[in-house]
C-alpha cells in the first residue's frame, strides 16, 4: 500500500501495488522515487519487477500504470536523476545496474557486477550514478559518455548519495566523502562511540550541500563548507527508542526532511541555518548558504533564491512587494515573486547599482553609465546599451515573443531608450542591432513603445505628441498640447490630454480618427480590469472615471495577438462610427497584406465598397 501526504503531514491519498503475477502476491516495496516533474512514481519491488503509477496533478485523481519493467532478478534499488524524465535507473540482486527507458517501455543494461546491489544514487546535475555493493565496492557510471569508476569503502555502503561528494556509510560506523574520480576527500570515525550503530539511509539536499545519514536512534547532519573546504558535523539529533532509521528524503527546497523509522512512523523535521523577516511583510529562511526561501507572508507567494553556481547569499532586497535582488560575491540574482522566476548571471558590481522594474518580464540594471537588461527565468544579460537617462518613462522596453508565438510570428525584444536628450535609439535584443535612430528638434520627456514592440509613442519639451512607426520608419505628429499620453494596457489604443479634451486613438493606423472627450481636470492613471477600462480623473476635489469603449480596445488586442478572423467578429455587432469605419480599414489592409480575401471581402462590405466587395467575392468564389 502507497500513503501519500501533503506537506502538512495529512494524509491525502492512498493506492494499492499490484503483485508482478496475480498468482503471487508475496512481496515487498523495496523502493519509491517520483519523477523530476512529479506526475509519475515508481515503484520497485521485490518480485522482480518496477511500475510506474500516473499520479496525477491533484489530489485523488485515478492512479493508473503508464509502465512497467519486469527483470530477471529482484530489484534492490533505484533512483530516479533529475532533468531526465524517461529514463529511470535502478540495480538487482544479481549484481547488474540497468535503466528503464519510459519512451518505448524498454529496459537495457549499463553494467554488471558479481555482487548484489545495495544502493544507487543520482548526481546533482543528474548526468551520473553510483551503485553500492554487497562486497564494499562502489561504481561511478558517466550516463552521456558511459566511463566507469570503481571506488572502494571501508564496508558495505549501505547508505550512498551524492551531493557535493559522493557519501558512504555502512556497518563499521565510519561515513567517507569521495571524489567523483575515486579519491577519499574525507572520512569521519564513529566506530568507537558505543551508541553508534550501522549507517543506514543517507540524503543530500538539492544543492549537494548538506546531507543527512541515518543511525541507530539518530540522524547526523553534516555541512559543507566551501571555504575551507571541509565537511563539518554540524548537529546530531537524538530520539530515543527510534531504532534505525530507515528511510530519509529531503524537500526539493531544501526546507524539511522526512525521517522513516523501523517501527513505521514518518517524522517530518524544519530545516534552516536562520530566519529573518523583511519589511514585516516577507519571512527569509536560509536552508543553506546559497539558498534562500523567500515567502510573502500575507499571501504566502514563495520563491525559492537559489545560487546555481553555490556560491554564499549576501544580501537580499525586495522592491515593490514584488521583485527579488539578491547578490553573492560573484553573481547577481533577480527574481519575479508573482511569476516564480529567477534570473543569476556573473556580475562585478560597484554597489550603486540602479534597478529599474517598470517593463513586464524583464528588469534594468544600471551602473557606470550602462544599462544591462535581465529577462526573468534567463541566466544571462540579453542586451546592454550606454544611456545617461534613467529617468521615470525615458526608456521602453517589450519582451512578447509568447504572444506572438501563438500566432506564429518572429519573437519580439525590443527596447528604446535615449542616446542624448534630442535622439531615441530602438534596438533589437535578439539581435543586438539597431532597428531605428529617431532625431528630433527638441527635448524629448517621455517614450513609450506598444504592447507589440512596433509602434513608439514619444512626447518633447513643447508638449508635442509623436508616434513613430518602427516598420515604416515614419514620423508623425498626434496633438499639439499634451499633458498626459500611455497606452492602454496590452492594448494598441492611445488615451492622451489635450488640455481640457480626453483624447482616445481606437485604431492607431488611422491617427486621423480620434474619439475626444471633454472632462474637467488632470488625467491620473488609466486601469483595466474584468472586461472595463477606466481613466482616473482628478477635478481637484474628487476621482472622476471614464469608461472607455472596451470593444474597441478588446479589437485592437484581437488583431494584434489573435489574428483577423476574431477582429472581425468584435467588429460586427458595432455601429459604424468614424472609430469603428477606421477598426474595418485597418482589418481589410492586413487582410489584403495576409492574402486572406475572405476576410477582406467582409471589411469592403462593412465598408460600402460595393465595388471592391463585388470583385474579391468573384475571385473568391474562382478560389473556392
Amino acid at each position: 500500500m502507497v500513503h501519500m501526504y501533503d506537506e502538512n503531514g495529512k494524509r491525502q491519498d492512498k493506492f494499492t501495488t499490484r503483485p508482478a503475477e496475480k498468482e503471487n502476491k508475496s512481496y515487498i516495496v523495496r523502493a519509491v522515487a517520483f519523477s523530476p516533474d512529479n506526475n509519475k512514481l515508481a515503484i520497485a519491488q521485490s518480485d522482480n519487477i518496477i511500475f510506474i503509477y500516473k499520479i496525477g496533478n491533484e489530489w485523488g485523481e485515478k492512479k493508473s500504470i503508464c509502465n512497467k519493467f519486469l527483470q530477471n532478478s529482484s530489484v534492490t534499488c533505484m533512483t530516479w536523476p533529475t532533468s531526465r524524465n524517461n529514463e529511470l535507473f535502478f540495480g538487482l540482486a544479481e549484481g547488474k545496474v540497468r535503466v528503464g527507458i519510459l519512451r518505448n517501455n524498454k529496459s537495457s543494461g549499463l553494467f554488471a557486477t558479481e555482487s548484489f546491489v545495495v544502493a544507487i544514487a543520482a548526481s546533482p546535475d543528474g548526468n551520473s550514478i553510483v551503485s553500492g555493493h554487497l562486497d564494499g565496492s562502489m561504481v561511478t557510471f558517466n550516463i552521456d559518455t558511459q566511463a566507469k569508476t570503481k571506488l572502494k569503502h571501508s564496508s558495505i555502503p549501505y547508505a550512498l548519495a551524492w551531493g557535493s561528494h559522493i557519501l558512504a556509510g555502512g556497518n563499521d560506523g565510519k561515513i567517507g566523502f569521495y571524489e567523483p574520480g575515486g579519491d577519499c576527500f574525507q572520512r569521519f570515525d564513529y566506530s568507537k562511540e558505543d551508541k553508534v550503530k550501522e549507517f543506514t539511509c543517507a540524503a543530500f539536499n538539492a544543492t549537494g550541500e548538506t546531507a543527512v545519514v541515518g543511525n541507530f536512534n539518530r540522524f547526523y547532519v553534516f555541512n559543507f563548507n566551501a571555504k575551507r573546504p571541509q565537511w563539518d558535523e554540524i548537529c546530531c539529533k537524538q530520539i530515543e527508542n527510534y531504532y534505525s532509521v530507515t528511510a530519509v528524503a529531503w524537500k526539493h527546497d531544501g526546507s524539511r526532511i522526512g525521517i522513516g523509522s523501523l517501527c513505521g512512523s514518518v517524522d517530518v523535521f524544519d530545516v534552516c541555518l536562520k530566519k529573518s523577516r523583511y519589511k514585516g511583510k516577507f519571512e527569509f529562511t536560509y536552508v543553506s548558504l546559497s539558498q534562500v526561501i523567500v515567502k510573502k507572508i500575507d499571501s504566502q507567494q514563495r520563491l525559492v533564491l537559489k545560487s546555481a553556481q553555490g556560491h554564499e547569499i549576501s544580501k537580499i532586497n525586495i522592491y515593490q512587494d514584488r521583485y527579488l535582488v539578491a547578490t553573492t560575491r560573484s553573481t547577481l540574482l533577480l527574481g519575479d515573486l508573482e511569476g516564480c522566476q529567477l534570473s543569476e548571471l556573473p556580475w562585478r558590481g560597484s554597489g550603486n547599482e540602479k534597478f529599474d522594474f517598470s517593463n513586464p518580464n524583464i528588469c534594468m540594471v544600471f551602473n557606470a553609465g550602462e544599462l544591462s537588461i535581465v529577462e526573468y527565468g534567463v541566466n544571462e544579460v540579453i542586451g546592454t546599451c550606454r544611456t545617461e537617462n534613467m529617468g521615470p518613462n525615458m526608456i521602453s522596453a517589450r519582451l512578447n515573443y509568447s504572444e506572438q508565438e501563438l500566432r506564429g510570428g518572429q519573437p519580439t525584444k525590443i527596447i528604446a531608450y535615449l542616446l542624448d536628450s534630442l535622439t531615441i535609439c530602438i534596438q533589437d535584443l535578439r539581435f543586438n542591432q539597431i532597428q531605428a535612430t529617431v532625431h528630433h528638434d527638441s527635448k524629448i520627456d517621455y517614450l513609450e513603445l506598444n504592447p507589440g514592440g512596433n509602434k513608439l509613442l514619444f512626447r518633447d519639451k513643447r508638449r508635442q505628441l509623436h508616434l513613430y512607426n518602427i516598420k515604416e520608419q515614419k514620423k508623425q505628429t498626434l496633438l499639439n498640447y499634451c499633458k498626459y499620453v500611455s497606452w492602454v494596457p496590452s492594448s494598441d489604443v492611445v488615451v492622451a490630454q489635450n488640455r481640457n479634451n480626453l483624447c482616445v486613438w481606437y485604431s492607431i493606423e488611422e491617427a486621423d480618427k480620434v474619439t475626444m472627450i471633454q472632462i474637467k481636470g488632470d488625467v491620473e492613471s488609466i486601469e483595466r480590469h474584468e472586461g472595463r477600462t477606466e481613466v482616473h480623473v482628478d477635478d481637484g476635489a474628487n476621482t472622476v472615471l471614464y469608461n472607455l469603449d472596451e470593444a474597441l480596445i478588446e479589437f485592437g488586442a484581437a488583431l494584434e495577438y489573435k489574428g483577423l478572423d476574431r477582429a472581425v467578429e468584435i467588429l460586427e455587432p458595432l455601429e459604424l462610427t468614424p472609430e469603428t469605419e477606421a477598426n474595418w480599414k485597418t482589418v481589410a489592409k492586413m487582410a489584403l497584406e495576409q492574402q486572406n480575401l475572405y476576410v477582406a471581402e467582409r471589411c469592403y462590405a462593412a465598408l460600402g465598397n460595393i465595388a471592391k466587395a463585388d470583385y474579391l467575392r468573384k475571385i473568391n468564389k474562382l478560389v473556392a
